[in-house]
């Protein structure tokens, strides 16, 4: 196994202007999602939150119907959705920000600080509050691999009203075996080595980093060879290091509403039709328990798990358009 010790948080770039990664990872975008020109880049922000300095893409507009929050999974960042999604989504007309989370991309975490899942949901909860106090328009929130199961643990805890909708590409209880033994790095990983992360991060191994290319099946996060090798050069994203602890919460985070009694807001599913890491199936002991709002599933034709391919990335800007227009 592979660990290093907690290291201070700190990014090595303060601006994404200043990092190759996602810059060379548009090269295997379609030709419309290329940020090639600076007008169309978003605005780098930052928001304080607990000693953190958490990064912000933002394309605000103060005549937006609504607002729509992007949030990574744990092989992506916040940059990474906006080549994707937050600049199509604002072209359409709507306030978007994507929040870089404690660990990952460009922010900074409080020195010491040792970051779990839980808290990955605390923030989120913290942000949506501190945007509604000055901003109260309609709010949706997106989650990419990962970040889909955070959207809903989130809105299982906010204060009704909160959101209105929430959309994931994939929706995964990491309760369930089969979700475990399928998105782990492999057997010995969802058998010997999640139940080990329990068990440690209720000692003082709890701060030793983990690469999420051993815990997972990183490897398949994009279907492009060449996208993958640039994502796993990039420790803001797929080659990201996490604590124990943060492994040992998200293997085991329960909601505090079960998907059975789940009736915050609709749910929108976007699930590449080519992913091979989180396939459809995966989702359903999810989404097959939520019957108390509408659930509406779209499959993304031809994209990975990180979706970088046509027609895919079009009926998912298409889908999430048309669900938050319904639902606002």
């Amino acid at each position: 196994m592979s660990f290093e010790e907690d290291g201070s948080g700190m990014s090595t770039n303060r601006y994404y202007r200043d990092q190759r990664a996602w810059q060379d990872l548009q090269l295997f975008l379609p030709e419309r999602l290329r940020l090639l020109s600076a007008e169309q880049f978003p605005a780098e922000d930052f928001w304080e939150w607990e000693g953190h300095r958490v990064h912000l893409d933002r394309y605000r507009n103060t005549s937006a119907s609504a607002r729509v929050v992007l949030h990574h999974g744990v092989g992506t960042n916040g940059r990474l959705l906006t080549l994707i999604l937050g600049a199509p989504l604002a072209q359409a007309g709507f306030d978007v920000v994507a929040i870089d989370n404690l660990g990952y991309g460009l922010t900074d975490v409080a020195p010491g600080f040792n970051a779990g899942y839980r808290d990955w949901v605390r923030l989120v909860l913290a942000f949506l509050a501190a945007e509604a106090k000055h901003d109260p328009r309609p709010t949706f929130l997106y989650g990419l691999s990962a970040g889909g199961m955070l959207t809903y643990h989130v809105a299982a805890a906010a204060p009704r009203g909160t959101l209105r909708g929430i959309v994931g590409m994939t929706f995964l209880d990491q309760r369930v075996q089969k979700v475990v033994d399928d998105t782990s790095h492999d057997q010995l990983t969802a058998r010997v080595g999640v139940p080990f992360m329990r068990v440690a991060a209720r000692t003082p191994l709890r701060r030793l980093r983990y690469p999420m290319t051993l815990a997972s099946k990183m490897s398949a996060l994009a279907n492009s060879p060449g996208a993958m090798k640039v994502l796993l050069r990039d420790r803001t994203s797929a080659a990201s290091w996490v604590s124990v602890k943060f492994l040992a919460e998200y293997g085991s985070y329960a909601p505090l509403v079960e998907p059975a009694d789940f009736d915050a807001c609709p749910v929108l599913l976007t699930q590449p039709a080519a992913d091979r890491w989180t396939p459809y199936e995966l989702s359903l002991p999810v989404l097959d328990k939520i019957t108390k709002v509408p659930v509406e599933r779209v499959m993304l034709e031809n994209a990975g798990h990180y979706p970088l391919e046509e027609p895919g990335l079009t009926q998912m800007r298409d889908a999430i358009i048309d669900f938050i227009r319904a639902a606002r």
